[in-house]
Protein backbone atom coordinates (compact mmCIF):
# COMPACT_ATOMS: atom_id res chain seq x y z
CA UNK A 1 0.00 0.00 0.00
CA UNK A 2 1.31 3.43 -0.97
CA UNK A 3 -0.35 6.67 0.14
CA UNK A 4 0.21 9.84 -1.88
CA UNK A 5 2.17 8.46 -4.85
CA UNK A 6 2.28 11.85 -6.59
CA UNK A 7 4.23 11.52 -9.85
CA UNK A 8 4.97 7.86 -9.16
CA UNK A 9 8.71 7.75 -8.40
CA UNK A 10 8.25 5.53 -5.36
CA UNK A 11 5.48 3.57 -7.08
CA UNK A 12 7.86 2.48 -9.86
CA UNK A 13 10.43 1.33 -7.31
CA UNK A 14 7.78 -0.62 -5.40
CA UNK A 15 6.52 -2.33 -8.57
CA UNK A 16 10.03 -3.73 -9.08
CA UNK A 17 9.78 -5.60 -5.77
CA UNK A 18 6.13 -6.01 -4.82
CA UNK A 19 3.67 -8.54 -6.20
CA UNK A 20 1.10 -5.73 -6.50
CA UNK A 21 0.77 -2.09 -5.43
CA UNK A 22 -2.34 -0.25 -4.25
CA UNK A 23 -1.85 3.51 -4.48
CA UNK A 24 -4.18 5.97 -2.72
CA UNK A 25 -4.05 9.39 -4.38
CA UNK A 26 -6.37 12.30 -3.51
CA UNK A 27 -5.50 14.39 -6.59
CA UNK A 28 -7.64 13.29 -9.57
CA UNK A 29 -5.11 14.46 -12.16
CA UNK A 30 -2.23 12.60 -10.54
CA UNK A 31 -4.40 9.51 -10.01
CA UNK A 32 -5.29 9.48 -13.73
CA UNK A 33 -1.67 9.96 -14.79
CA UNK A 34 -0.17 7.25 -12.58
CA UNK A 35 -1.23 4.25 -14.73
CA UNK A 36 0.16 6.04 -17.79
CA UNK A 37 3.49 6.53 -16.03
CA UNK A 38 3.59 2.90 -14.93
CA UNK A 39 2.76 1.68 -18.43
CA UNK A 40 5.43 3.89 -20.06
CA UNK A 41 8.04 2.30 -17.80
CA UNK A 42 7.10 -1.20 -18.94
CA UNK A 43 5.14 -2.47 -15.92
CA UNK A 44 2.02 -4.61 -16.16
CA UNK A 45 -0.97 -2.44 -15.22
CA UNK A 46 -2.56 -5.48 -13.59
CA UNK A 47 -0.01 -5.02 -10.79
CA UNK A 48 -1.33 -1.52 -9.98
CA UNK A 49 -4.59 -0.46 -8.34
CA UNK A 50 -5.21 3.28 -8.01
CA UNK A 51 -7.72 4.53 -5.43
CA UNK A 52 -8.61 8.18 -6.10
CA UNK A 53 -9.66 9.20 -2.58
CA UNK A 54 -8.53 11.01 0.53
CA UNK A 55 -6.63 8.45 2.61
CA UNK A 56 -8.54 9.57 5.70
CA UNK A 57 -11.82 8.62 3.98
CA UNK A 58 -10.74 5.16 2.80
CA UNK A 59 -12.29 2.42 4.93
CA UNK A 60 -11.91 -0.52 2.54
CA UNK A 61 -9.65 -1.58 -0.31
CA UNK A 62 -10.20 -3.88 -3.30
CA UNK A 63 -7.35 -6.09 -2.10
CA UNK A 64 -5.62 -6.80 1.22
CA UNK A 65 -2.18 -5.15 1.41
CA UNK A 66 0.48 -6.59 3.72
CA UNK A 67 3.03 -3.74 3.77
CA UNK A 68 2.77 0.05 3.91
CA UNK A 69 5.50 2.06 2.19
CA UNK A 70 4.67 5.74 1.86
CA UNK A 71 5.80 9.35 1.94
CA UNK A 72 2.97 10.51 4.19
CA UNK A 73 1.58 14.05 3.85
CA UNK A 74 3.19 15.94 6.71
CA UNK A 75 0.03 17.69 7.94
CA UNK A 76 -1.94 14.45 8.38
CA UNK A 77 0.81 11.85 8.80
CA UNK A 78 -0.12 10.74 12.33
CA UNK A 79 -3.90 10.41 11.75
CA UNK A 80 -3.30 8.56 8.48
CA UNK A 81 -0.85 6.12 10.07
CA UNK A 82 -3.16 5.45 13.03
CA UNK A 83 -6.08 4.89 10.67
CA UNK A 84 -4.13 2.46 8.48
CA UNK A 85 -3.06 0.46 11.52
CA UNK A 86 -6.63 0.36 12.83
CA UNK A 87 -8.58 -0.31 9.62
CA UNK A 88 -6.23 -2.64 7.74
CA UNK A 89 -5.04 -5.46 10.03
CA UNK A 90 -3.51 -7.34 7.06
CA UNK A 91 -0.71 -4.73 7.02
CA UNK A 92 1.98 -6.38 9.12
CA UNK A 93 4.88 -3.98 8.63
CA UNK A 94 6.00 -0.87 6.81
CA UNK A 95 8.26 2.12 6.43
CA UNK A 96 6.91 5.67 6.22
CA UNK A 97 8.61 8.99 5.60
CA UNK A 98 7.38 11.82 7.81
CA UNK A 99 8.60 15.16 9.09
CA UNK A 100 11.57 14.56 11.41
CA UNK A 101 9.77 16.03 14.43
CA UNK A 102 6.85 13.67 13.82
CA UNK A 103 9.23 10.72 13.54
CA UNK A 104 10.72 11.68 16.91
CA UNK A 105 7.25 11.60 18.45
CA UNK A 106 6.31 8.26 16.89
CA UNK A 107 9.37 6.46 18.28
CA UNK A 108 9.67 8.38 21.58
CA UNK A 109 9.82 6.66 24.96
CA UNK A 110 8.30 7.81 28.29
CA UNK A 111 9.91 10.74 30.11
CA UNK A 112 11.16 12.45 26.96
CA UNK A 113 9.94 15.79 25.60
CA UNK A 114 8.95 14.14 22.29
CA UNK A 115 6.82 11.51 24.04
CA UNK A 116 3.13 12.14 23.55
CA UNK A 117 -0.22 10.81 22.42
CA UNK A 118 1.03 9.51 19.02
CA UNK A 119 3.88 7.64 20.76
CA UNK A 120 1.46 5.74 22.99
CA UNK A 121 -1.35 5.17 20.51
CA UNK A 122 0.84 3.68 17.78
CA UNK A 123 2.14 1.16 20.30
CA UNK A 124 -1.35 -0.29 20.59
CA UNK A 125 -0.82 -1.90 17.19
CA UNK A 126 2.88 -1.91 16.42
CA UNK A 127 6.46 -1.52 17.54
CA UNK A 128 7.95 1.66 16.06
CA UNK A 129 11.62 2.35 15.38
CA UNK A 130 13.84 4.75 13.45
CA UNK A 131 14.91 3.75 9.95
CA UNK A 132 17.12 6.74 9.18
CA UNK A 133 16.91 10.38 8.12
CA UNK A 134 16.31 12.05 4.75
CA UNK A 135 17.97 15.32 3.79
CA UNK A 136 15.73 18.14 2.61
CA UNK A 137 18.21 18.79 -0.23
CA UNK A 138 16.99 15.78 -2.22
CA UNK A 139 13.55 17.32 -2.73
CA UNK A 140 12.46 19.86 -5.30
CA UNK A 141 11.41 22.40 -4.37
CA UNK A 142 13.48 22.19 -1.19
CA UNK A 143 11.11 22.14 1.84
CA UNK A 144 11.64 24.01 5.09
CA UNK A 145 11.65 20.80 7.12
CA UNK A 146 13.79 17.69 7.40
CA UNK A 147 12.35 14.22 6.96
CA UNK A 148 12.89 10.87 8.63
CA UNK A 149 11.94 7.25 8.09
CA UNK A 150 9.98 5.28 10.66
CA UNK A 151 9.68 1.51 10.55
CA UNK A 152 6.86 -0.41 12.21
CA UNK A 153 6.14 -4.07 12.83
CA UNK A 154 2.65 -5.07 13.89
CA UNK A 155 2.13 -7.06 17.06
CA UNK A 156 -0.92 -8.46 18.82
CA UNK A 157 -3.18 -5.76 20.25
CA UNK A 158 -3.49 -5.79 24.06
CA UNK A 159 -7.29 -5.83 24.10
CA UNK A 160 -10.59 -5.43 22.29
CA UNK A 161 -12.03 -2.32 20.63
CA UNK A 162 -13.88 -1.18 23.74
CA UNK A 163 -10.68 -1.26 25.76
CA UNK A 164 -8.81 0.59 23.00
CA UNK A 165 -11.34 3.41 22.93
CA UNK A 166 -11.34 3.85 26.71
CA UNK A 167 -7.52 3.68 26.81
CA UNK A 168 -7.19 6.25 24.01
CA UNK A 169 -9.55 8.59 25.88
CA UNK A 170 -7.25 8.43 28.90
CA UNK A 171 -4.22 9.08 26.71
CA UNK A 172 -5.86 12.13 25.14
CA UNK A 173 -6.69 13.58 28.54
CA UNK A 174 -3.26 12.88 30.00
CA UNK A 175 -1.40 14.62 27.19
CA UNK A 176 -3.86 17.48 26.77
CA UNK A 177 -2.71 18.50 30.25
CA UNK A 178 0.77 16.98 30.24
CA UNK A 179 2.16 19.43 32.82
CA UNK A 180 -0.41 18.25 35.38
CA UNK A 181 -0.25 15.21 37.62
CA UNK A 182 -2.25 12.26 36.37
CA UNK A 183 -4.90 12.65 39.08
CA UNK A 184 -5.66 16.16 37.84
CA UNK A 185 -5.47 15.36 34.13
CA UNK A 186 -7.83 12.40 34.46
CA UNK A 187 -10.10 13.86 37.14
CA UNK A 188 -13.11 14.01 34.80
CA UNK A 189 -13.27 10.24 34.36
CA UNK A 190 -11.02 8.63 37.01
CA UNK A 191 -10.64 9.20 40.73
CA UNK A 192 -7.29 9.20 42.50
CA UNK A 193 -8.31 5.98 44.23
CA UNK A 194 -9.05 4.27 40.92
CA UNK A 195 -5.67 5.28 39.52
CA UNK A 196 -3.95 4.03 42.67
CA UNK A 197 -5.79 0.72 42.62
CA UNK A 198 -4.63 0.13 39.06
CA UNK A 199 -1.03 0.24 40.27
CA UNK A 200 -0.21 3.64 38.78
CA UNK A 201 1.05 6.63 40.77
CA UNK A 202 -1.55 9.43 40.41
CA UNK A 203 0.97 12.07 41.53
CA UNK A 204 3.16 11.62 38.44
CA UNK A 205 2.61 13.26 35.06
CA UNK A 206 1.14 11.20 32.24
CA UNK A 207 4.30 11.58 30.15
CA UNK A 208 6.01 9.13 32.50
CA UNK A 209 3.72 6.22 31.66
CA UNK A 210 3.72 3.62 28.89
CA UNK A 211 0.73 2.17 27.07
CA UNK A 212 0.31 -0.67 29.57
CA UNK A 213 -0.13 1.81 32.43
CA UNK A 214 -3.02 3.53 30.67
CA UNK A 215 -4.54 0.14 29.92
CA UNK A 216 -4.44 -0.77 33.62
CA UNK A 217 -6.34 2.41 34.50
CA UNK A 218 -8.90 1.80 31.74
CA UNK A 219 -9.53 -1.74 33.00
CA UNK A 220 -9.92 -0.50 36.59
CA UNK A 221 -12.45 2.15 35.53
CA UNK A 222 -14.44 -0.37 33.49
CA UNK A 223 -14.85 -2.55 36.57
Amino acid sequence: LEIGPGLGSLTLALLEKAKEVIAIEIDSRLAAELPETVSRHGFDLKKLTVVNQDAMAVNSLPKAPTVLVANLPYNVSVPVLLKVLEIFPTIKSGVVMVQSEVADRLIAKPNSKEYGSPSVKCNWWADMSSAGTVSRSIFWPVPNVDSALVKFVRRSTPGNEALRKSTFKLIDLAFAKRRKMLRAALSSIASEEEILSSGVDPKVRGEAFALNDFIKIAITISK
